[in-house]
């Protein structure tokens, strides 16, 4: 068998054609126990997520796990699923149109388009098409503000991968994290401001992010410190003093120690100790997921209730909101430098052509 695959007709002379791919974690294609097992599988057996030696965990995952928690999973996705699929799937698919309409002015010929790490459509099958199209230039954004192995670094060895068998590579390009982002910080605060104004405002602001083992903290994963600059930047940007703000660390998973505090235990002590109101969000993910609306909105609110607190807020991610599809927008043309060819858009008339975009793919 040939080690390379045959290469896409090509024409002589034919102009360079650069493609943006966003890139989020996953999900299964439907909310039951059938559709949870591959996915978790795929997941699971990533070494990046799971830094056991195979021989140990390959037994526990086939053995125990996959017969185990798709049923569990599924009865969570259940509770979250939205009628156009996976609430991950719908956002992340929007914020595709919507960067493609904000990049509209950009050369002919450029692609955007959106993969999952895990699941469909997957990062070969979009770097498939974009090889097919004739894309020479492409940019890779992981949906990942904070950098993590588990993460981004992962995206980025799916990629390289996936072009194992491609005789004539593109140029590559990766957006390896936007935790300090200016945009991003003031999408979350605005986000944050737009809550009070409807809401008013609770005792302390939570901001939980995805944990992960300690053990990649110490063995240098710069994961634990971009998210405590995330806090610190929207603590900052709302005015908030120290005393307001809390950063916690959720979704725990196995017996070894993640990094701490935990979110859920973190809430039910606030509430035991009098707290009576709190606002809690997730700045570590751009798309709400099973892991912020079910996780958070639902059972930490269940848990904060039930140790003696009396309101419990949840802020949405940031979704499609006008103001993060335009930092998005703006992040994406200045990694995509001289491929796009054009010189920096105005931030308010990105986000002008955000809101518009938006506007236009309200029905699809």
């Amino acid at each position: 068998m040939a080690r390379y695959r045959p290469e896409p007709a090509y024409t002589h002379g034919r102009p360079a054609r650069s493609a943006v791919v966003l890139v989020n974690l996953g999900t299964p294609a439907a909310p039951t126990a059938a559709a949870l097992r591959p996915y978790l599988k795929q997941f699971l057996s990533d070494p990046r997520v799971v830094e056991i030696p195979r021989l140990l965990w390959w037994p526990i995952l086939n053995g125990i796990i996959l017969n185990t928690r798709p049923k569990k999973s599924a009865e969570k996705y259940a509770s979250i699923w939205m009628p156009e699929g996976s609430p991950l799937q719908v956002y992340t698919e929007r914020q595709a149109k919507l960067v493609k309409g904000c990049l509209g002015g950009e050369p002919p010929g450029i692609e955007v388009h959106w993969a999952m790490r895990y699941g469909q459509p997957s990062i070969p099958h979009v770097l498939e098409q974009l090889r097919a199209a004739g894309c020479t230039r492409i940019l890779v954004v992981p949906l990942y503000p904070q950098y993590a192995a588990a993460t981004t670094a992962s995206v980025m060895d799916e990629v390289a991968r996936s072009m194992l068998t491609w005789r004539n590579l593109p140029e590559v390009r990766f957006v390896r994290s936007f935790h300090d982002d200016p945009g991003y910080i003031a999408a979350l605060a605005q986000s944050v401001r737009e809550h009070w104004m409807k809401n008013g405002q609770g005792d302390k602001l939570v901001m939980s992010f995805h944990g992960i083992p300690k053990r990649s903290l110490t063995l240098g994963d710069p994961y634990h410190c971009e998210c405590h600059k995330t806090g610190r930047l929207l603590a900052e940007a709302l005015e908030l003093p120290a005393e307001r703000v809390l950063v916690t660390f959720q979704s725990r998973f196995g017996r070894a120690e993640w990094l701490q505090p935990y979110t859920q235990p973190t809430l039910e002590a606030l509430a035991s100790k009098g707290l009576k109101r709190v606002d809690v969000m997730c700045p570590g993910f751009v798309a709400d997921c099973i892991e912020t609306l079910e996780e958070i909105a639902m059972e930490c609110r269940t848990a904060f209730i039930g140790h003696g607190g009396q309101q419990f807020d949840y802020i949405p991610c940031l979704n499609d909101r006008p103001d993060w599809i335009a930092a998005l927008s703006a992040l994406t043309r200045r990694h995509l430098g001289h491929w796009s060819e054009l010189p920096a858009a105005d931030p308010v008339a990105l986000q002008d052509s955000a809101r518009r975009a938006r506007e236009m793919g309200a029905d699809c």
